[in-house]
């Protein structure tokens, strides 16, 4: 009897999931509803000020109305705000011309699609979460009275859908029936509906929507060879001059060894040797510099995990995956924040290690949420669907309080128990020594600024192809290109550091913390430089709302990757300074 039973309740399970068929699976059967989702309008410069479709004065159709919900963290912070457009399509129906609703224009209503159509409004809508853009309308010349402009409303939609099989694998959209607008009359909303058979697979039904001959372009290619053919001959003239160099100070330091105590002292010394009772020095503002170190692994090692996991998975298919998987990759690796800052705290003898703990876990989602807090303020002052909703925000701090905070303690634990006891090749001398003067090019702020030049020289064709996909209408895909790039990045930015850190030590000048922390981290700088010019000269942006959100995000992306590159910097020349120490003999 039990055993009947549980053939009947599998039996039921399986009847129940293969009528499942809908966006979620992809798959329809025949005459099978196919929702039609009315994401956002805006005006086409600003990519990023979006509003609720049915903001216009738009109707919908006679379907009853189906609510959405957000499907994933991602998807909500991109202002993503689905509306049922209630229009009855069903998988292979063919639908003729026919009207769906109509409205009468008041003032208000024709004032808005004025303004629209003067901002060059455009819509998105989905149909199996495959795209489609349409434009609100257009302006001409009102032939009588030149200085007047004639406003047209497209209220027809055609819709073109192909399918392979029981999947829909092709939309397309032509907005037609421009109707002149004014004050008072009645529009007519129609829309049709044509199927056609289609060859296009399923898993390759996004790529209508890249555009190869952008992204494979010559000029990326030779980029992607100039940066690499760079990082060789840096490498290969890092590794010269200092092999060159060391060899020469090694050799000038046994010299000086076999000399007795009057002869070095009548002796010219100089040189990085001299600050061996500093170099391992506890730097200033200890804290922070640890926590800065432990969100820079962090963020390294989710950047990585980013790129390698958009390579294996096409993550541009899905709304808001990136960012999601952004989101998972940081609050996962939160234990790699704690353990390296706190380490790093507990090695340079750091006794408030709650606090540096604190500090780190807390650092960069305050900053994100400062910025964000900006945004966010701006869009609801404006109503835009960018607006992020409350309870995402809420859910963002559960993830922050019971995730993030608590990896990072255990983290910070592990890095003390495990790594935190110093292990440096010198003493530190009771009495710092006093640094000398030098020459203004040898100063740790000139470092800096010119430290993120070569940094920023590698990765600065793959930004335009970067911004160009953020702020415009590409679909960013090659993520081989960004693995490569990364990689170059992050050879650079050690080659660099290192370079700067042992020109200061042999001015003798032991703050090498800092110096090479900001030297790789003003790569932030340049690219925030970059971004200003590009606003200007690339885009037609405008208004407050897309500044503020352009240079919003453009400081918080400036600031992540200096964090990112200044750690990476740090760690290369932390085990520079630490080889090069314990290889020469110290009295």
């Amino acid at each position: 009897m039990d055993f009947r039973l549980c053939l009947v309740f599998l039996g039921t399970l399986q009847i129940f999931f293969t009528c499942q068929a809908d966006e979620h699976t992809h798959t329809y059967n025949p005459h099978e509803e196919i929702v039609l989702w009315m994401n956002a309008v805006g005006p086409y410069h600003n990519r990023q000020e979006t509003y609720a479709y049915f903001s216009l004065p738009f109707c919908k159709g006679p379907v009853k109305d189906i609510s959405h919900y957000h499907e994933t963290i991602g998807e909500a912070l991109q202002g993503v705000e689905l509306e049922y457009s209630g229009l009855e399509i069903g998988f292979k129906d063919i639908v003729p011309k026919h009207e769906y609703c109509s409205l009468t224009l008041t003032e208000t209503s024709y004032s808005k699609l004025v303004y629209a159509i003067s901002n060059h409004y455009w819509y998105q809508m989905y149909i199996d979460d495959l795209s489609m853009w349409g434009v609100v309308g257009e302006m001409e010349e009102n032939p009588l009275e030149e200085s007047k402009q004639d406003y047209y409303l497209f209220t027809h939609k055609k819709f073109d859908i192909g399918f392979n099989g029981n999947q829909v694998v092709d939309v397309n959209l032509t907005t037609e029936g421009k109707t002149k607008i004014k004050s008072g009359i009645q529009i007519s909303f129609t829309y049709q509906v044509s199927w056609k058979e289609s060859k296009v697979p399923f898993e390759k039904r996004y790529d209508k929507y890249l555009d190869p001959s952008f992204f494979q372009h010559r000029i990326h290619w030779f980029s992607i060879f100039n940066s690499f053919m760079m990082v060789v001959f840096l490498v290969g003239l890092v590794a010269m001059i200092l092999m060159r160099t060391l060899r020469k100070d090694y050799a000038r330091y046994s010299r000086d060894d076999d000399l007795d105590e009057l002869e070095r002292d009548l002796g010219d010394e100089y040189g990085w040797k001299q600050v061996h009772g500093d170099v391992f020095r506890s730097p200033q503002y200890l804290i922070l510099l640890s926590s800065l170190i432990g969100t820079g692994y962090q963020l390294a090692i989710s950047a990585l995990g980013c790129i390698v996991l958009a390579i294996v998975q096409d993550t541009y298919t899905q709304r808001g995956t990136l960012l999601t998987t952004a989101i998972f990759f940081y609050a996962a690796t939160s234990p790699v924040n704690g353990y390296q800052g706190g380490s790093l705290y507990s090695r340079y003898g750091g006794k408030e290690w709650m606090k540096q703990m604190v500090i780190g876990a807390t650092l960069f989602p305050v900053f994100i949420s400062g910025i964000a807090f900006l945004v966010n303020f701006v869009a609801i002052y404006y109503h835009a669907s960018r607006a992020i909703p409350f309870m995402t925000m809420v859910a963002v701090i559960c993830i922050c309080v019971f995730v993030i905070f608590p990896l990072t303690l255990v983290g910070t634990i592990l890095g003390r128990n495990m790594s935190g006891q110093p292990n440096n090749p010198c003493r530190t001398n009771t009495v710092p020594r006093p640094i000398p003067e030098k020459k203004w090019f040898m100063e740790p702020m000139v470092m800096v600024l010119l430290g993120g030049i070569l940094p920023f020289g590698s990765i600065f064709i793959e930004m335009y192809f970067i911004f160009t996909s953020f702020w415009q209408y590409k679909i960013y895909y090659v993520f081989g290109f960004m693995l490569l790039v990364y990689f170059i990045l992050v050879i650079v930015t050690v080659c660099v550091t290192i370079v700067s850190s042992y020109f200061l030590l042999n001015a003798e000048d032991y703050r090498w913390h800092w110096t090479c922390f900001c030297s790789g981290g003003s790569i932030g700088i340049y690219v925030y430089l970059y971004s200003i010019y590009y606003f200007l000269f690339k885009t037609k942006m405008y208004g407050l709302f897309q500044t503020v959100f352009y240079f919003g995000y453009m400081a918080l992306g400036s600031i992540t990757l200096g964090i990112l590159c200044g750690t990476v910097g740090y760690a290369g020349t932390s085990y520079f300074v630490t080889k090069m120490y314990s290889t020469v003999k110290i009295d």
